[in-house]
């Protein structure tokens, strides 16, 4: 037994005596693996879907309440529930009316469109992009606008008759919009 402890503590004596690397690279760059290839502008552009809080980047097309309530019921109820409270996944209909904004003290209060999301040009962003789960980015630029109204007349931000656009959207001021602050950092650390 001695002779084996004395035998490992000789191979690490010797490996930390070892040659040190200088972290020089020797030969170049590795080679290419030889697969992919570059992406074509039309193929970048087709992914270049972002949008952006002041409604840069959105698509031409609009949308109602009224269509986005039958496109909810055939797209969205399954996770959401029929009307956006109930789940099985995150519910897309609540209000925080406290004027104190209290989720950092109280976990347990649901952070959905209405009382959470600062901006309502980026509800149209992660819908285009990500739902339906079983589908995402299948939705046209008319049927997002009619779920987003949709979803803002449901949380009492707009009136029912509202039309969603490229124009009308970025003017809705949501009533969470002053509870966030704009991480403008350039460069330093992360976190504050």
């Amino acid at each position: 037994m001695r002779a084996m402890a004395a035998a490992c503590a000789l191979a690490l004596v010797g490996s930390a005596c070892g040659r040190r690397e200088t972290g020089e690279v020797r030969g170049g760059a590795p080679k290419p693996y030889g697969f992919g290839r570059p992406a074509a502008a039309d193929e970048v552009r087709a992914w270049d879907i972002d949008m952006m809080p002041d409604g840069s980047g959105l698509p031409a097309g609009s949308g109602t309440a009224s269509r986005g309530a039958l496109l909810y019921q055939r797209k969205c109820a399954a996770c959401h529930g029929k009307t956006g409270t109930e789940g099985p996944f995150d519910p897309l209909v609540a209000r925080e009316r406290r004027p104190d904004f209290p989720f950092g003290r109280d976990p347990t209060l649901v952070k959905a469109i209405g009382n959470y999301w600062p901006y309502a040009t980026t509800l149209y962003d992660y819908i285009n992009r990500a739902m339906p789960l079983d589908a995402p980015g299948s939705l046209k630029p008319d049927e997002v606008y009619s779920l987003v109204a949709f979803l803002l007349w449901r949380n009492g931000i707009t009136a029912d008759t509202a039309v969603m656009s490229a124009q009308s959207l970025p003017r809705v001021v949501m009533p969470a919009h002053d509870r966030f602050v704009l991480d403008n950092r350039r460069g330093g650390r992360e976190i504050r």
